[in-house]
């Protein structure tokens, strides 16, 4: 059996991989900050949500850290260690959205909160987890998969801290994979388009009068991603044969083109 850890996995992108990991077979530590309704920028998932991921499957535990904490993640590591005595797959996949302005126009404050979460947050998650799987009994079939964005490639209209901070994710992520030459670790981003998530519906919000529709436009397929769709391209990443993907950035955005 596998031993995976997941990082925003309330609920979106993470909380599809969650389950999409224990579909096969993997024991799965799904952690969330469970913020709850009165976070920052938009209402976050509560412990609650957490908790009915993981309720469909024996092998996966909910785990409530904020991934700006890197003691905490370190803590969140240490339990998956203990409970199943090894770990072979990380997923950085927590991220807030906020934006709606020119940059020139953008508080520090919304900088700095994506910066701590979306980026830095995907630092601490590496920081505390490589280490683990470098020491573990299999590094050659370990896996670290940062979830970015379509933005870590391309300039958004209004969301410049937001591209900048996922361009941060998919930088982390080539980085560690140059640092992880040899070790038989390998480190990838995971760039999603529109994705059927609160987070897209949020995107929308902030540009006032625009609709998901609208941003489905920007990408070739013309419709938006299912969660479970960018799950299951995660999941390849995060198996053994994911290795040839190593130092990349794997484009799962239906086509979108700006």
């Amino acid at each position: 059996m596998r031993i995976a850890l997941v990082t925003g996995a309330a609920r979106g992108i993470g909380a599809a991989t969650v389950r999409r990991l224990a579909e096969d077979g993997y024991a799965v530590l799904a952690v969330d900050w469970c913020a709850g309704p009165d976070a920052t920028p938009y209402e976050m998932p509560t412990r609650d949500d957490l908790e009915a991921v993981v309720a469909p499957f024996e092998q996966a535990h909910a785990y409530a850290a904020d991934v700006r904490d890197r003691a905490a993640l370190e803590a969140a590591v240490a339990e998956a260690v203990k409970r199943w005595g090894r770990l072979d797959a990380v997923v950085a996949a927590a991220a807030v959205v906020s934006g709606g302005q020119a940059l020139w126009e953008t508080p520090d404050d919304q900088l700095d909160l994506l910066w701590d979460i979306d980026a830095k947050g995907v630092w601490n998650t590496a920081a505390a987890t490589i280490p683990i799987m470098l020491t573990g009994p299999d590094p050659s079939g370990c896996r670290f998969i940062a979830v970015a964005s379509a933005s870590g490639s391309h300039g958004l209209f209004h969301l410049a801290a937001y591209t900048a901070v996922k361009h941060a994710v998919v930088g982390i992520a080539k980085g560690l994979a140059a640092d992880l030459v040899g070790t038989g670790v390998t480190s990838v981003a995971v760039s999603p388009g529109a994705t059927d998530t609160p987070m897209l519906r949020e995107t929308a919000a902030l540009y006032g009068d625009a609709t998901v529709d609208d941003l489905v436009a920007h990408q070739m397929i013309r419709r938006t991603i299912e969660p479970e769709e960018i799950a299951r391209c995660i999941a390849f990443c995060c198996s053994p044969a994911g290795a040839v993907l190593n130092g990349s950035v794997v484009h799962a955005d239906g086509g979108f083109t700006g």
